[in-house]
């Protein structure tokens, strides 16, 4: 939102995890047990984890079942962003949110429902916490020490190349995996933190609805949590520099995203910048510079979903000799490994995809790596990735300015849900598939699925990426009709019509004739 140097906040653990209902205490008695002891350290380790995320959680497990000595340490509650802050509480809530959206659309299917059906948020949110503690054990201090892992809960410092301190123990390793995360960066505006705001790591602590919210930044973050909002009844704003939602995803697919988003109530103001907040009277009040003029707006809250910075920050690194960067975090290569040969790291601390699956395939990464001579590396992972909106936006491998930017020969094979049966039975034709391959060839080099369950179906075309296989094998592959996922078939039966030319159907014609 701004060319100065963002911040980052860090708020107690505590305060993320309001209220202390009943479900809330039921994830913390898992995750960040008050009553934890942590147990007398086993000589020399082969590896330590620190951070109990996704990528430390999947690391630690991994090794321990292996045979390996194990300790993890985590400051905060277990499971990391994705359990507290993250997947978990904001997919309840886009489902929430979506129930009402069906409800509101449920005339075109024949079925009236009353007017006047209400939103009970707070029963949403407590069903949020109770879903949230139902999964929380998997991620439990108890099951991991039931595992054969050591779990220490407090902070850790790296002492020397070769140690780390927690709860004045000392924690010595053969090998150590960094694996702490990332947290909200909140944007230099005047006067935001004085004025208070929300972001992924304290909205799910709300219990009541703001009237109005302003939320800063149309990325995924961004555009989940004001659909939602705006589907909840709340009047909502979203604000970006950049001049459409989802800059970074095909231009084709965000411009339907943003359409969605506006048929459900949210305000664009894009290309806009906050120049300033403030705080009188209850409400908060932004100043906006936008391409029509200064604009002020007046909301109950603010929603800060700009990106996230990596957790180096009082690690110790240096004493570790471990080089890292404020803003890109761990230095690491292509193995995962730091400027210290014992030392790895694995999910968002240092890579630029901060998404829980690539957590947890880069921690599979240091596993052989670290521990077992192996040589994978992280630059062979084939990486989709969905933002949760409705319709959804899946994408994998390159886009198709990435493949121009690098000179690639392509073809791109584009089709439309509008002509799939079964989508047109749903009532969700708004979205496509595009799927680029190299040309003269059917090896797909990227593609992008716009639809309503979008995060469901992008599998098909990773796992055949990943495989070496092509469009060709989609052709050839026996779908259930009816289903969405049609559309793959159609687009490697686009691919096999190409291969029909002028010559090669004078042939097959000619053939015909002789049999006739």
């Amino acid at each position: 939102m701004s060319t100065m140097t963002a911040r980052t906040v860090d708020p107690p653990w505590a305060a993320d995890v309001e209220p202390l209902d009943e479900f809330n205490r039921r994830l913390l008695a898992a995750t960040h047990p008050p009553d934890w002891s942590n147990p007398t350290p086993q000589g020399r380790y082969n590896l330590v984890v620190i951070g109990a995320g996704t990528a430390g959680l999947v690391a630690a497990a991994g090794a321990a079942g292996l045979g390996a000595r194990v300790a993890l340490v985590e400051r905060r509650p277990m499971g990391g962003d994705c359990l507290n802050f993250g997947c978990v509480p904001s997919k309840a809530l886009i489902r929430s949110a979506r129930a009402i959206a069906d409800v509101r659309r449920a005339a075109e299917f024949g079925v009236n429902v009353p007017d006047g059906v209400q939103v009970d948020f707070a029963a949403v949110m407590e069903r949020l916490r109770r879903l949230r503690a139902q999964i929380a054990p998997h991620d439990s201090a108890e099951r991991f020490r039931g595992l054969g892992v050591d779990v220490f809960i407090g902070n850790a410092r790296f002492t020397a190349p070769d140690s780390i301190m927690v709860g004045g123990q000392t924690l010595r390793f053969a090998k150590a995996c960094v694996a702490t995360g990332a947290r909200p960066v909140v944007p230099p505006i005047p006067s935001l933190i004085e004025t208070g705001f929300l972001t992924n790591e304290s909205v799910f602590s709300l219990t009541r609805l703001p009237r109005r919210l302003a939320v800063l930044g149309a990325g995924p973050i961004g555009c989940e949590l004001a659909q939602s909002f705006a589907r909840f009844g709340v009047e909502v704003y979203l604000i970006d520099l950049a001049p459409q939602v989802l800059a970074r995803e095909d231009r084709d697919a965000a411009e339907i995203v943003q359409r969605a988003i506006t048929d459900d109530g949210v305000e664009l103001i894009l290309n806009a910048k906050v120049s300033r907040v403030s705080l009188g009277a209850g409400v908060r009040t932004l100043s906006i510079e936008t391409p029509a003029g200064p604009r002020e707006l007046i909301v109950d809250d603010i929603l800060v979903g700009v990106g996230r910075a990596p957790n180096v920050a009082g690690l110790g690194l240096e004493a570790a000799n471990v080089a890292f960067d404020e803003r890109a975090g761990v230095r690491v290569n292509d193995r995962l490994r730091t400027t210290n040969p014992r030392i790895y790291a694995a999910g968002d601390v240092c890579f630029p995809y901060k998404f829980t699956h690539v957590a947890d395939a880069m921690a599979r990464i240091v596993i052989r790596n670290a521990l077992f001579f192996g040589r994978a590396k992280a630059s062979a992972l084939t990486i989709p990735w969905c933002t949760y909106t409705d319709p959804e936006i899946a994408h994998v491998g390159l886009y198709e300015r990435e493949a121009t930017d690098r000179g690639l020969a392509t073809t791109t094979f584009r089709i439309p849900l509008d002509g799939v049966d079964r989508a047109i039975l749903d009532g969700d034709t708004e979205g496509f598939l595009k799927v680029i391959v190299r040309k003269g060839t059917d090896r797909i080099l990227g593609a992008t699925l716009v639809a309503r369950h979008a995060g469901e179906m992008i599998s098909e075309i990773t796992a055949l990426m990943a495989a070496g296989g092509g469009l060709k094998t989609l052709s050839g592959t026996i779908h259930p009709y009816p289903t969405q996922a049609d559309v793959f078939k159609r687009a490697g039966d686009a691919f096999a019509r190409t291969g029909l030319t002028a010559f090669t159907k004078r042939v097959l014609s000619a053939v015909l004739a002789w049999q006739r």
